[in-house]
């Protein structure tokens, strides 16, 4: 039995989300179903972070116990045949070691939230951005961001079926970029509480549009209550970027 790591990147739109449900087409199902036709038993699929309905990867990470002699190259591409046509590919796979976890052995995840920040709506990116028509003050949102770095209870930008035993988490990046009619929010942290991204954003954004100083910022961590912070933003407008190890397992 060979554990892998995989890389995987796809379209979050159409999907539930990552994990298995009820009722809809996941990625987990999708990955795992694609894994059955190489296993005479089922698969189980463990991922470093479970993006929700309409969320993005380009760095995704999984991995799975396969019992089959096999190259990461040719495991790939089997499995990207497999999946066809949904919108998910597995760039690089790699054998690790039997207690690697793509989970527990991460020490860092990183985001990006991208912005279309014009009047007309977006035509070739639509489902991959937030629209917001009405001028964001990127210098604004960035003096707001400061707040959020370091340790602090995040409970504020806490989703209420947020399962994670704390609300403590240290948030290494957070930097707002414009370029052009595009801004982009980057966050990187060992991990996310749910929503918790998408919660900051969605209050960044009330900032941009001086609705909020930044300085209202410190009083949202401090009131520790999801009500003082500011909406949800939609998902299309989430990428997970990246996920990181103490050693890169897929090398160079």
């Amino acid at each position: 039995m060979t554990r892998w790591a995989l890389q995987l990147e796809y379209d979050g739109a159409g999907f539930v989300g990552w994990q298995r449900q009820a009722v809809g087409l996941s990625i987990q199902a999708v990955l795992e179903e694609a894994a059955a036709h190489l296993a005479e038993a089922p698969v189980t699929a463990i991922t470093a972070g479970r993006t929700d309905a309409g969320v993005h990867a380009m760095g995704q990470v999984v991995h799975i116990d396969l019992d089959r002699d096999i190259t990461g190259g040719k495991l790939a591409a089997a499995l990207n045949f497999h999946m066809k046509p949904h919108r998910i590919a597995v760039v690089r796979a790699a054998a690790v070691a039997a207690d690697w976890s793509a989970r527990f052995s991460a020490i860092r995840r990183e985001y990006r939230y991208v912005i279309s920040n014009r009047r007309s709506r977006p035509a070739l990116d639509d489902g991959r951005v937030w629209h917001l028509p009405h001028p964001l003050d990127v210098s604004l949102m960035s003096q707001g961001a400061r707040h959020l770095l370091g340790r602090h209870d995040f409970t504020s930008f806490r989703a209420a079926s947020c399962q994670a035993n704390s609300p403590w988490r240290t948030l290494d990046r957070l930097d707002i970029i414009r370029t052009g009619d595009t801004v982009e929010i980057l966050a990187e942290a060992r991990s996310f509480l749910h929503h918790q991204v998408r919660n900051m954003v969605g209050t960044l954004k009330l900032i941009g549009e001086a609705h909020r100083p930044p300085d209202s910022m410190a009083d949202i961590l401090r009131a520790a209550h999801r009500s003082a912070a500011g909406p949800t933003a939609p998902p299309q407008g989430l990428f997970l970027m990246a996920v990181r190890y103490p050693e890169d397992v897929f090398g160079k």
